[in-house]
């Protein structure tokens, strides 16, 4: 029988769903109320402790404070943002020129988080099969930090709309190495009840049902 103290509360397992259930991509709300470093240092060790294939741990963060280096990361945005801007017509532009789509420079703080694909680390377990498992390794410590922030009340954006190999020479980040994340963080004047893509009518949420399959790809009319 498992122990006791390997067991969540009940108010333990609540606190777990809420911060899934309650995270957002911020982009509009941040508040300029700077981060302490120790609640800074906290998300950073929940990312640090993420799963990874063979315990590889490929990732390193890169804490951006420094407000001309966001300022270069921001102008990087803007025309990587344009550019993609093009790929829309119509009411999708429009909607896609209203949208709000990074908090670089409203964020108190930025981290980049990078994958390492050469590090010797776990000696390869899991990636002769897959490759691409360092990547899907890094991934779960960007969660890991998001629900962490989540828990101190700080809100996490994700900007994806970036030219990779400029943001590579902005921040030094060696050639071998992928920049997979750059995440704008802090305070917020609120966690919008949707994601606000959803609020907007970008997308919307799939049902579960949807994406389920039971024992093999389409048999979905088994329960669970």
């Amino acid at each position: 029988m498992m122990p006791q103290s390997d067991r969540f509360s009940e108010e333990e397992r609540r606190g777990v769903y809420r911060a899934i259930y309650e995270r957002r991509d911020v982009r509009s709300e941040f508040l300029p109320q700077p981060v302490p470093g120790e609640v800074l240092s906290r998300i950073l060790d929940a990312a640090h402790h993420a799963p990874s294939v063979g315990f590889m741990q490929p990732w390193d963060f890169i804490v951006i404070r420094d407000a001309s280096v966001r300022q270069a990361v921001h102008g990087n945005f803007e025309q990587a943002c344009r550019s993609a801007a093009e790929r829309y017509a119509g009411e999708q532009r429009k909607l896609y020129d209203s949208l709000k789509l990074a908090g670089i420079l409203d964020a108190p703080v930025n981290i980049c988080v990078t994958c390492d694909h050469g590090r010797r680390k776990g000696s390869g377990l899991g990636r002769q099969t897959d490759p691409a498992v360092d990547v899907y390794s890094t991934v779960c410590a960007v969660q890991n930090l998001w629900l962490a922030a989540r828990a101190e009340s700080l809100g996490v954006g994700w900007v994806s709309i970036l030219d990779l190999e400029e943001l590579k020479t902005t921040l030094g980040i060696p050639p071998a190495l992928t920049p997979l994340a750059y995440l704008c963080i802090g305070y917020v004047s609120q966690f919008r009840p949707q994601p606000e893509l959803e609020e907007k009518g970008w997308e919307s949420r799939e049902p579960l049902a949807s994406v389920l399959h039971f024992d093999r790809w389409g048999v979905r009319d088994k329960g669970l």
